[in-house]
């Protein structure tokens, strides 16, 4: 009897104690996605858009998935004072509420590694973004000419 009152207690205490809430994926908007075509399969392709958070939490994206690339990540170039650039894995993304995180030439992109077909311009591609909240949210990306510089073009 003693155990299930003291686990009674406990249960009371845990489910009255503030918890960091996880802003869900519902709240993302994918905006103005593009890739460019590639010229084989040898090396990485990338994919831009923006991510707009219209919910009043953060939201944190975790992860990327598609069939056209066996390893896609985030990544993010940067260039040093001597300006020499560089890219790497840049981890979990943070949308903040209310704001929006460009990925783009130069900056965050979606790299897409270890490609398993050519992107053809005039086509598209799935990209599933996965979130903190077990959330993901498709988007179809349209692949551009080999030389574009946006989605205009």
């Amino acid at each position: 009897m003693k155990y299930s009152t003291a686990l009674a207690l406990a249960f009371s205490i845990l489910v009255g104690l503030p918890t960091a809430s996880v802003a869900g994926s519902e709240d993302i908007v994918v905006e103005d996605a593009w890739s460019r075509a590639s010229i084989g399969i040898n090396r990485p392709g990338a994919a831009y858009m923006t991510l707009r958070n219209t919910g009043t939490d953060p939201v944190i994206l975790v992860g990327l998935e598609t069939p056209l690339a066996m390893m896609p990540d985030i990544h993010e170039t940067k260039t040093d004072a001597n300006g020499v650039s560089s890219m790497a894995p840049a981890g979990e993304i943070t949308i903040p509420p209310g704001e929006s995180v460009s990925l783009e030439p130069g900056g965050m992109h979606a790299m897409l590694m270890r490609l398993q077909t050519k992107m053809v311009e005039g086509e598209t591609f799935p990209l599933t973004l996965t979130f903190a909240d077990g959330g993901t949210l498709a988007v179809d990306v349209p692949i551009l000419g080999i030389a574009a510089r946006g989605p205009e073009g």
